[in-house]
């Protein structure tokens, strides 16, 4: 339902239009991804990394106790409430 001089599945055409570009991009990264070689040996450690990783995953770097390692070290930062709660704005 389209307002104004916009015909009325104008919504519908930029829903695809955003669809179709997200999918343009993800194809873009994981083709770039694809084109930069594995490493033979982690860059942290210089462990072998199994020829099965370095086909399964494009472009992998670090083997698999280093990546578990920093998979688990990285944490969300907490974001900040600049709207605050409902509790809060009714006192």
């Amino acid at each position: 339902m389209a307002g104004g001089w916009a015909r009325d599945d104008a919504v519908n055409d930029q829903i695809e239009i955003s669809t179709q570009e997200a999918l343009q991009r993800v194809r873009l990264r994981n083709g770039t991804m694809a084109a930069v070689e594995s490493a033979e040996f982690c860059v942290e450690c210089d462990e072998p990394i199994p020829a099965a990783r370095r086909e399964a995953i494009p472009g992998v770097q670090l083997c698999i106790d280093c990546q578990s390692e920093r998979d688990s070290a990285w944490r969300p930062q907490a974001g900040f409430n600049r709207r605050g709660s409902k509790d809060s704005q009714l006192r």
